[in-house]
């Protein structure tokens, strides 16, 4: 949050606390559209896929895109992980 402020520019601790409830707040908010789909769909377990759908269907597509991009990048990597680990072992 700092970073986008001029160097000079101070927060609060009310503005810090108000901050993290909204982010608490929005979190909740879009695991909860995820979980309702996952109910519907029988399944226990909310995937990076079902919050990246909850982000789009609530309206934060700006979001969901790169959040899909990282993601797969992220499978990239642990996919490449667990190759390298399982050649070692």
């Amino acid at each position: 949050m700092k970073q986008m402020l001029p160097p000079n520019a101070k927060i609060s601790k009310e503005a810090k606390e108000t901050m993290q409830e909204c982010v608490s707040e929005f979190i909740s908010f879009v695991t909860s559209e995820a979980s309702d789909k996952c109910r519907k769909e029988r399944r226990k377990t909310i995937n990076g896929e079902d919050i990246c759908w909850a982000l789009a269907t609530l309206g934060f597509d700006d979001y969901a895109a790169p959040l899909r991009r990282y993601l797969n990048k992220y499978r990239e990597v642990e996919g490449d992980n667990k190759s390298s680990k399982s050649r070692q072992g």
